[in-house]
């Protein structure tokens, strides 16, 4: 049999792709570093860690950072530091989780909606609309209240606030595309509907959609926080950096590394996802090449 020899062309065009979008923004690259040194930590430092974060032990209650706990410890004598790395697995497992299952739901409705057209077009614009004109924080809310507090609770809220944003954005993308030539000639090839959204609109969205998904990744984050510091998201004994800084608001002046410290995790990753997506828009958008 002949060898073949595969060359990795589209891996080596990645690699530089990447190396170019971090040196073209230092910023980015300093964000870009950040979220791998907090996803790292999220992943390695539970297992490394002494400490449980549910470990209970008043007599080490409310003590000040210190060698044997770098964070200090709450008012029940728990790890604020292994609380900390635990609440990164769930603040951002939920968000990424909700990130893309808002993702998935709204590009669906989207193309869907944009290549039907007609009643259809006009009733899921109706529907994002709708769901658009709710504040999202007090829309999660309200869908928190009728589902038990909990993981999943926080999971479905945020979905079901998030995918408008996407459907709106594929949509209108799709509506741009329908007046382009490749279309045109595609539709009058006789191209079924299924390979007009797959084949020729969706590769040219997903670019948009990526950028849309790491600008609302932050909101994700936010908004996981603010349902578990309202008593609404994960529950205790679970870490989560909103629950944690819900608990530890009672103790601010006795001990508020309680609260800061989980406070200034999270500011520090909605910051870099912030900072990543806005690189990431200005590196894709075709306009800021001009």
């Amino acid at each position: 049999m002949q060898n073949v020899l595969i060359m990795p062309s589209e891996r080596s065009s990645l690699i530089r792709s990447v190396r170019a979008f971090f040196r073209r923004d230092k910023f980015a690259a300093i964000a870009g570093i950040l979220l791998v040194v907090i996803v790292t930590a999220a992943i390695i430092g539970p297992l490394v860690w002494r400490y449980q974060p549910n470990d209970i032990d008043l007599d080490e209650a409310l003590q000040s950072p210190s060698m044997s706990h770098p964070l200090g410890t709450d008012n029940q004598g728990r790890d604020i530091l292994a609380r900390t790395l635990t609440g990164a697995r769930i603040s951002l497992g939920i968000a990424v989780a909700a990130a893309i299952i808002s993702l998935l739901l709204g590009s669906v409705i989207g193309l869907i909606a944009g290549f039907a057209g007609g009643p259809v077009d006009s009733f899921a614009v109706s529907i994002i609309d709708i769901a658009l004109a709710f504040p999202s924080l007090l829309l999660a809310i309200a869908i928190s209240v009728i589902i038990p507090p909990g993981m999943v609770s926080v999971f479905v809220a945020l979905s079901l606030v998030g995918w408008p944003t996407f459907a709106r954005l594929s949509r209108s993308i799709f509506l741009s595309i329908k007046q382009s030539e490749f279309y045109v000639a595609a539709l009058a090839t006789g191209c079924s509907g299924p390979r007009l959204i797959l084949g020729h609109a969706l590769p040219n969205c997903i670019p948009l959609l990526i950028v849309a998904v790491s600008l609302r990744l932050g909101g994700f984050m936010l908004g996981e926080a603010a349902l578990s510091f309202l008593g609404l998201g994960v529950q205790p004994p679970a870490a989560s950096w909103g629950a944690m800084i819900s608990n530890g608001r009672n103790f601010l002046h006795v001990a508020p590394w309680i609260s800061v410290f989980p406070g200034i995790a999270l500011a520090l990753t909605i910051m870099a996802m912030n900072l990543l997506g806005d690189s990431l828009r200005d590196y894709l958008d075709p306009r800021m090449k001009m």
